[in-house]
């Protein structure tokens, strides 16, 4: 039996950044809660993916912006680490294996369809 610890996140892409041999997408998910009051809201939550696929982070940079909604399946990679005070903390990347585009932010009149570099970080 194969064991495993996956992710999947639908959602609005807040950020990309590149980086060397990575790109890291920040992609919000929204999730309604009741509060003691019995008030309805949403809570906001932002998750760092990973993306270390060159296929994949071409794909990114070439059709998806701001504001887009998009799919993010993958697995979860614990690790740990020292900080600057010599303490042990912990962590866990979302590492992405499938990621897709579900569809454009929606365009005010005047806005360009076409890529614009200058929104990846």
């Amino acid at each position: 039996m194969k064991n495993f610890a996956e992710f999947q996140i639908t959602g609005r892409v807040e950020r990309i950044e590149l980086f060397d041999s990575a790109m890291r997408v920040s992609v919000t998910a929204n999730y309604h809660r009741q509060d003691d009051t019995w008030t309805l809201g949403d809570e906001v939550y932002w998750n760092e993916v990973l993306i270390f696929r060159q296929a994949t982070r071409n794909y990114i940079t070439d059709y998806v912006q701001q504001g887009d909604i998009v799919y993010v399946r993958g697995r979860l990679r614990p690790e740990s680490f020292t900080d600057r005070n010599g303490e042990q903390r912990y962590t866990t990347n979302l590492i992405a294996t499938d990621f897709g585009l579900v569809a454009k932010k929606q365009l005010k009149n005047g806005d360009n369809l076409h890529f614009d570099r200058s929104r990846i970080a």
